[in-house]
């Protein structure tokens, strides 16, 4: 580990000082870096260079438990500890997470649907359990806010919106989305918080029609509605805090492409046996069981 640490420094400082500094020689610092590599250093090698290309596929946003699990998806034969022993090696990690603020504004007088969802996000069938919300992103030009409806058999985002200004109609664009992609589903749930957007006529007309059951927060209370803030803070973390958007078009683009392609196609999720949502989806209808 000495003479790793002088081949990194070499650059820096002076060869003859660094090995005077940990206590070794400079021969043997010599005789270190000419000799060639052991099997074992080649594989390493060889493992970090697909480490990198799995880090860089995930937009730097895997840590060494979901880079295991892709590479163990890909056949390739290693370690989660060895995964994690290189990551730190060449200083490779997941960015971090910055917490962020909800704000539901309740429409007064307006009674809410009674919680059924009781806090249970398990499901066991795509269109069992919808779960739906709003956040906003911020950009240069102002505010523009995204509705979510998520399926919580797998995670997928099923429908989705943004807009200029957090009105009524917005939650709505999200819900048809989610209906036209999804057809519905007999015994439906759909849970939200209180907001005004979800309290409204329009929104809980359109859900009974199709025969959904309605759901809502209690008062208050987050995290009735958690699996839904999980997404809002992974895209948050993950991609939105990374950027800084100078126009609403630029976010736009750059949301629809983490939802579409990236988070509902590729990104491996701990609560999914590490599947993408699509591919976990599939696996259901393919009629595979998970061990």
């Amino acid at each position: 580990m000495k003479f790793q640490f002088i081949e990194a420094q070499r650059d820096e400082f002076p060869v003859l000082r660094l090995c005077q500094v940990l206590g070794v020689s400079r021969s043997g610092y010599y005789a270190w870096r000419n000799r060639p590599p052991s099997a074992r250093e080649m594989a390493n090698q060889e493992l970090y260079q697909q480490i990198q290309g799995v880090y860089q596929g995930s937009h730097q946003t895997y840590g060494s438990p979901r880079i295991y699990q892709a590479l163990k998806q890909e056949q390739v034969a290693c370690s989660e500890n060895r995964v994690a022993r290189l990551m730190r090696r060449h200083g490779l990690q997941a960015l971090q997470a910055r917490r962020y603020r909800t704000t539901t504004k309740r429409t007064p007088g307006v009674r809410a649907a009674p919680n059924l969802l009781q806090r249970d996000f398990s499901a066991t069938r795509p269109n069992e359990k919808w779960v739906a919300d709003i956040t906003y992103i911020r950009t240069a030009e102002g505010w523009l806010y995204l509705a979510v409806v998520l399926d919580l058999y797998s995670r997928r985002v099923v429908g989705w919106a943004l807009a200029e200004r957090l009105t009524q109609e917005l939650p709505l664009r999200a819900l048809h989305m989610a209906l036209r992609q999804r057809q519905g589903a007999q015994g439906l749930l759909h849970h939200s918080d209180q907001g005004s957007q979800y309290t409204a006529e329009a929104y809980r007309q359109l859900l009974t029609d199709w025969g959904i059951r309605i759901s809502m927060n209690g008062a208050g209370t987050w995290y009735d509605n958690a699996a839904m803030e999980s997404f809002f803070g992974t895209l948050k973390s993950e991609w939105v805090y990374r950027q800084t958007y100078q126009t609403r078009a630029q976010a736009r683009t750059d949301i629809f492409y983490y939802i579409e392609a990236f988070y509902n196609r590729q990104r491996l999720h701990s609560a999914i046996d590490y599947c993408s949502p699509e591919a976990y989806e599939r696996r259901y209808y393919q009629g595979v069981t998970f061990t």
